[in-house]
């Protein structure tokens, strides 16, 4: 299993991807590389998205390519036959953990609350997805959950933007953000792939 922490804290900016069709899947992974950025997040809300990490997975092989939205054990089975190197989930069970362990998955369980961040460590996750991040208080519940709990790290997702992600990103506990700023639903219908490796770059530039 891949060293999670390290992932994350090297990709710092990770785009949460909703593909509508599977020919957009190729294209887009590969403007989001051209514009620095490697780890991307496609999410299992879209009939495409299976087949749109698989293609992801198969033709750009520079990016780093992992399912989000993952609600169940077929979803994280799923992740395993594709090769993928970890899954995002809004929330976490128990069911769900003992899965991801038994697979060789690596999880990043959503929290919004200690009590969850809580069943997480004692379960072994100590890198948690806060979510919904600015709903649950973004970077002031980071912080109140930094002193209780200093070996847990965050990949914070949620309502964050380009203007709000540096702040995020300032907090000790914060290896990466995720976010959906990067790829404008309009722009990949109409193929503005450019647009998109554009503000990919600008975005890494403010994080730099």
């Amino acid at each position: 299993m891949i060293d999670i922490g390290g992932l994350l804290k090297a990709a710092r900016l990770i785009p949460v991807l909703t593909i509508e069709r599977e020919e957009d899947a190729v294209p887009l992974a590969e403007a989001l590389v051209a514009g620095g950025v490697r780890t991307l997040e496609v999410t299992l809300r879209t009939e495409a998205a299976k087949k749109a990490a698989a293609l992801m997975r198969r033709h750009v092989p520079d990016a780093i390519v992992g399912l989000g939205t993952a609600l169940t054990e077929e979803d994280l089975r799923l992740a395993k036959d594709l090769d993928l190197p970890f899954a995002f989930s809004p929330g976490a069970t128990i069911k769900l953990i003992e899965a991801a362990a038994r697979l060789g998955v690596a999880f990043i369980p959503g929290v919004a609350t200690a009590s969850e961040l809580m069943v997480a460590l004692e379960n072994g996750i100590d890198v948690c997805k806060l979510f919904p991040a600015e709903s649950v208080g973004g970077i002031g519940t980071l912080k109140s959950l930094g002193a209780p709990f200093p070996q847990a790290k965050f990949c914070p997702t949620g309502g964050i933007t380009e203007a709000t992600a540096p702040g995020y990103l300032a907090l000790p506990n914060v290896l990466a953000v995720g976010g959906s700023w990067l790829t404008p639903a309009a722009e990949i219908r109409a193929g503005n792939f450019a647009a998109i490796t554009e503000r990919a770059k600008a975005s890494l530039a403010k994080l730099a």
